[in-house]
């Protein structure tokens, strides 16, 4: 390791056990990120570690939606995002409410068995287009779309989370693909959003025929948050965690990963003995890759950039989420 480096990160560490901090890295991060976090895993799966730990600052090296996820968790203690510039552009597609000149009329389009409904509405607008139908919020939205929802789900849980509801219908946002995904697999009609993540959405059936034309004797994991022609072809469909468990336990030797770029340092780590390709090259998220070791230490430095979401929206928010982990 090159000395600057080596030194940048004694210094990071030495501040994080005088701050009694916990360093969060999402499974997209950089290596050197990923490396120096106590732990490493997606959105969810990370702010429930630090809630449950003896700590007084989180940094979250991620992006501002799972930050906020923290601050839910934890409003009693610090939460740092080491890039405030680090968004998620599929969660800002969605808004609990804007102010508009014109109110629109509802067109949404179908694309059986779901109405997809565009970026010009609000939340509010698809919840008065059907009063009583529950809203089911992907983790990947904002504190204020959560807090406006009935419940909330993660892509390895969402099918379970909407055929635990009673209703026939369910809106479910923001991402149409993950929507259509659970749509096939669940007896339920999905009113959804269209809303999608570049990195994903991007994938097509010739890149999964390219892939699987260099690599035949590799499996194919992809990300629920693929298109559903995509997800057909998949051998396996998996969250980020659930592809790390696949990987660990399939007897395969190589697999072609379905997501973005980031997960397969931690893959190759605790796989040594396998091999893993990506299924595009381009599969990367820039605003994950935002956040470097230099981050992190001015986050510590600096306490910045502090995420603290306001108690009106934590606690609905938070309910939204305890009615999930009440069923998962």
């Amino acid at each position: 390791m090159p000395l600057a480096l080596q030194t940048l990160r004694e210094e990071i560490l030495e501040l994080k056990h005088r701050r009694k901090a916990v360093i969060l890295a999402h499974n997209y991060q950089r290596d050197e990120v990923q490396d120096i976090a106590d732990f490493v895993g997606d959105s969810l799966e990370l702010s429930r570690n630090a809630a449950a730990m003896d700590c007084e600052v989180i940094v979250f090296c991620g992006v501002d939606f799972m930050a906020e996820s923290a601050s839910i968790l934890s409003p009693h203690k610090t939460v740092l995002l080491s890039e405030i510039n680090a968004t998620c552009p599929m969660a800002e597609m969605i808004q609990v409410d804007a102010p508009r000149s014109v109110r629109p009329s509802y067109p949404g389009y179908e694309i059986q068995p779901s109405f997809v409904f565009p970026h010009n509405f609000t939340l509010r607008d698809i919840k008065a287009r059907y009063p009583g139908v529950p809203v089911v919020a992907y983790v990947n939205t904002t504190a204020e779309v959560k807090a406006e929802s009935d419940i909330c789900c993660t892509s390895a849980n969402v099918v379970k989370i909407i055929e635990s509801l009673p209703n026939e219908r369910v809106i479910c946002v923001p991402d149409r693909n993950l929507s259509m995904w659970a749509a096939r697999n669940t007896g339920k009609q999905i009113i959804a959003w269209d809303g999608f993540c570049h990195v994903h959405d991007r994938v097509t059936k010739a890149d999964v025929y390219k892939a699987r034309e260099a690599h035949p004797s590799a499996l194919l994991m992809a990300h629920p948050e693929c298109r559903p022609e995509v997800l057909e072809l998949a051998d396996h469909v998996t969250s980020t965690s659930g592809m790390l468990r696949f990987a660990q336990s399939s007897d395969a030797a190589e697999f072609i990963v379905g997501t973005e770029l980031g997960i397969m340092h931690r893959m190759r780590k605790e796989n040594p003995d396998k091999i893993f390709h990506p299924l595009r090259t381009d599969m990367i998220c820039p605003n994950m890759k935002k956040t470097t070791l230099n981050s992190v230490l001015r986050a510590l430095k600096e306490n910045t950039y502090i995420v603290k979401v306001p108690e009106e929206v934590r606690v609905p928010a938070k309910r939204a989420l305890d009615r999930m982990l009440e069923v998962s």
